[in-house]
């Protein structure tokens, strides 16, 4: 169990293949010559959650990364989303507040308050926020 933790930690971490949307339980275990029922029992029982909270995990902290780097500023939450690998917004508001307790717009902003950009920044930002929130 603990050689195929390992194996996973590389291939779904290291490999980041957290970020494709289509690599499924499945694809993972036909990877490691196994069967999904053994990898979701591995992940259960070494990460203490199911399979796609455990992707989601590594998603939403990939997200996190990305909202507060200002090189990302200009993206919305939809680009953010498809980025890290969720398949619809939905899914990446539902997983984000599940791990953090607030939307990823929310966390966004608590973060740049806390740690104030340029003036140019701001700019874009505010023009961004504005995209966000006519629904473009």
């Amino acid at each position: 169990m603990d050689e195929l933790k390992e194996k996973i930690i590389d291939i779904i971490l290291v490999q980041k293949k957290f970020k494709d949307k289509e690599y499924s339980a499945k694809r993972l275990a036909e990877e490691l010559g196994t069967n999904t029922r053994y990898i979701s029992a591995v992940v259960n029982v070494r990460f203490h959650m199911n399979y796609t909270s455990f992707v989601n995990k590594f998603r939403v902290e990939e997200a996190m990364a990305l909202l507060t780097d200002k090189r990302f500023i200009d993206l919305n939450m939809e680009e953010i989303s498809d980025m890290v690998g969720f398949s619809n917004r939905q899914s990446f508001y539902a997983s984000f507040f599940k791990f953090n307790g607030i939307t990823p717009r929310e966390y966004k902003m608590k973060h740049f308050a806390q740690h104030p950009a340029s003036k140019e920044t701001r700019k874009k930002a505010k023009k961004t926020h504005k995209t966000d929130s006519s629904g473009k």
